[in-house]
């Protein structure tokens, strides 16, 4: 492995970040202010990153995305983890489950998810369900093709400015040897389809203007043809499409974390106490050391991860270790540079107190630190007959 990037990989990093610095922190303060992002904005971030080739980036080149591999898409989620989540997700990544689409679906998902025409959000967490999937309430009934659906699902990412809906509803059981479980079958699901509402979610403390949001199911009515995959077999395209997510977690961690520390180190040097700068204090100078060593490592963990899924290398434990080491150093990270600035730290004029908010939510979604610790476990415990 070497992980000394090459020119196309700087000009990526290059690119991303100035587009980052220059489109979307100028936006950040009325984002966090108002927790809303202006529909003008999100089209303007839209059209420029088109502009510059980078919208679907993570979608292979045959659907008319720019085909990045897994490491060099994880690069660009490193960059975009600089900036506030509700701008950035008009910079367009179409979920990865959308390769599973055949025949008509491809013109009427894939197809305008790529190019932007339409954008996309995943349904799979309900009130009573959230790391046990399998555990939803929301189901789906065969009703001649048709399929009847109804229940709930919140904390639903982006699916105010979402144009259709990728849902996981439970569609039966089955016994195994760990007892009765449900039947998973993943729908495509369009904004205006009766029966099916999208509502204001939660206001939460993490990722102002990155809506969370309520889907309500009515006894709403979808034709076979809505079904993504094979029905009752909603996992198996989840876990060939979305194995990677909890990696894009992990990069926009570290860059979120590098940020932090580009204010803290400069800060070390201006800030001076009882007549010296108060990065001279130990107290404060091993912090620094701490704060970039958990960085490094947190990012060196990532790329590693990166690179084995595009050497089509089993990756499952290190993307989890990715996923809990970089969640949980970005909370660190952020704490201890609140700690250098002192009370200046907590103030709005900074944006160090949002950094701390939206570093909570890091280690709930896409997998709680729990459930990767449980899955780092299993993965060495299992070869050896635990």
């Amino acid at each position: 492995m070497n992980f000394g990037l090459n020119e196309e990989q700087d000009m990526i990093v290059e690119t991303v970040r100035s587009f980052v610095e220059n489109e979307i922190y100028p936006h950040e303060d009325l984002v966090e202010k108002t927790g809303q992002v202006p529909a003008e904005i999100g089209q303007e971030i839209k059209q420029k990153s088109q502009e510059l080739g980078f919208f679907a980036c993570n979608m292979p080149e045959s659907v008319g995305g720019a085909g990045l591999n897994h490491f060099d898409f994880t690069l660009v989620e490193r960059e975009l983890g600089r900036g506030s989540m509700g701008l950035t997700a008009f910079f367009g990544r179409p979920s990865g489950i959308l390769m599973a689409c055949e025949g008509e679906q491809i013109e009427r998902y894939l197809t305008p998810a790529v190019s932007g025409k339409k954008f996309d959000a995943l349904a799979m967490t309900e009130p009573s369900a959230g790391s046990d999937v399998r555990g939803m309430q929301c189901t789906a009934k065969a009703d001649g093709d048709d399929w009847i659906v109804n229940g709930t699902k919140h904390f639903i990412s982006h699916a105010d400015i979402a144009d259709f809906v990728i849902v996981f509803v439970a569609t039966g059981s089955e016994e195994t040897p760990r007892g009765t479980k449900k039947l998973i079958t993943c729908f495509l699901v369009d904004r205006d389809t009766a029966g099916f509402e999208i509502l204001s979610g939660y206001d939460s403390v993490s990722h102002r203007g990155y809506q969370n949001c309520v889907l309500s199911f009515q006894n709403c009515r979808l034709p076979k043809s809505q079904i993504l995959g094979e029905i009752h077999r909603g996992f198996d395209i989840a876990n060939n499409w979305l194995y990677g997510t909890r990696l894009t977690v992990a990069a926009s961690c570290v860059g979120r974390a590098r940020r932090v520390f580009d204010l803290a180190l400069p800060y070390c040097v201006e800030r001076k106490q009882f007549g010296q700068q108060i990065g001279k204090f130990q107290g404060v100078s091993f912090k620094l050391a701490d704060m970039i060593t958990e960085i490094d490592a947190a990012d060196l963990l990532t790329l590693s991860a990166a690179w084995k899924l595009d050497a089509q290398q089993p990756a499952n434990r290190e993307i989890a270790s990715a996923k809990l080491y970089a969640s949980e150093m970005l909370a660190r990270v952020t704490d201890e540079a609140i700690q250098i600035y002192g009370g200046m730290g907590l103030m709005d004029d900074l944006p160090l107190a949002r950094f701390w908010r939206d570093a909570r939510v890091e280690r709930i979604w896409d997998g709680t630190s729990e459930i990767q610790r449980h899955i780092i476990s299993r993965e060495l415990l299992r070869p050896i007959g635990g």
